[in-house]
């Protein structure tokens, strides 16, 4: 028997996340305004990237934006369990923009390197930099904490991108400031060289973790620890558990598992005892919709059904593939 989450059980998908978008969006916008001028001033090369990939930035809000409204979208005839995978659809969107700023920063990097300009007023460019700077630490802080807090990809993501890009504007504005100080002016290449490397590193980060989502990777060590004492404490010999499966969606928790109870309880019983044992479950990890299947403890044929790959549930010599014994 399955036992899916209620409608009316509380969720932390029902929390609206939108706003954090519109203020990456925000942040975007003034940095994009600040370091293009703070470039326009110098003719730096190494700020001329720092500028492009706050332009990626802002697309990145606006994707993110829309995947945050179709997450939060309610289920429907067509899409059953919602739409919360499209938070992954905006992290990988994210990351393939990430490597088209990387792509333009590198030949940028490597034609300045080959033709050396001199920098101007570089005081005020490195301070302008400065303030962007500090306004997209303090909105990655922002979004990142949401997004550990909602459990969602796409502000932490997003949260990650900004704070990459803080580094990035912190090893420009050494490497401009250095220019000034040396006068070696193909530093600022080299400059520039470098953060479209690390740039390439975080995109391949973001690509990985989307994917991953996409492939319905399992819950963490840590959720796999709260459902799984849970299910040792209730093991008393009468009732056992296995094939325990998880999965992940974005801000929603999926779990699906065999219980097995003695052969004479009636199905109101075992019902009575699904519906505890979900509660529970759903009071450690409120997150979390969980689906049990519901079999007679010595059937044999209760264990031709476990699933070839499942969490281990017994951490003794618990054989979960037979009937407990006695």
């Amino acid at each position: 028997m399955a036992q899916p989450r209620r409608p009316d059980a509380p969720s932390s998908s029902a929390v609206d996340l939108t706003r954090f978008a519109w203020l990456s969006i925000a942040a975007a916008i003034a940095t994009i305004a600040l370091k293009t001028g703070a470039w326009a001033m110098t003719g730096s090369v190494g700020l001329l990237s720092d500028a492009a990939e706050s332009t990626v930035n802002l697309v990145a809000a606006v994707v993110a934006l829309i995947a945050l409204k179709v997450a939060a979208r309610p289920a429907t005839e067509r899409f059953l369990y919602g739409r919360a995978k499209a938070e992954y659809f905006s992290a990988a969107v994210e990351g393939a923009m990430i490597f088209v700023a990387a792509a333009v920063i590198l030949v940028t990097a490597v034609e300045r390197f080959v033709n050396p300009q001199p920098l101007e007023n570089v005081g005020w460019g490195l301070a302008i930099s400065v303030i962007a700077s500090i306004i997209n630490g303090a909105v990655a802080f922002v979004l990142i904490r949401a997004g550990r807090r909602h459990r969602s990809i796409t502000l932490r993501a997003d949260g990650r991108h900004l704070l990459t890009d803080v580094w990035t504007s912190v090893g420009v504005i050494v490497g401009v400031g250095l220019v000034a100080l040396t006068g070696w002016e193909r530093l600022d290449a080299v400059v520039a060289f470098a953060v479209g490397v690390n740039i390439i590193v975080t995109g391949i980060s973001l690509m990985h973790e989307s994917v991953s989502g996409l492939l319905d990777k399992a819950l963490s060590d840590e959720d796999h620890e709260v459902i799984t004492e849970i299910l040792r404490r209730r093991t008393d010999g009468t009732v056992t558990f296995h094939g325990l499966q998880t999965r992940e969606a974005g801000q929603q928790k999926f779990m699906n598992v065999h219980v097995l109870v003695p052969d004479e309880w009636t199905v109101k019983h075992g019902h009575d005892y699904i519906e505890d044992l979900e509660r529970e479950l759903m009071g450690r990890l409120p997150e979390l919709t969980v689906l049990t299947h519901l079999e007679p403890i010595s059937d044999p044929t209760s264990y031709e059904d476990i699933p070839a790959a499942h969490v281990r549930i017994h951490d003794d010599d618990h054989d979960p593939t037979v009937p407990p014994q006695g």
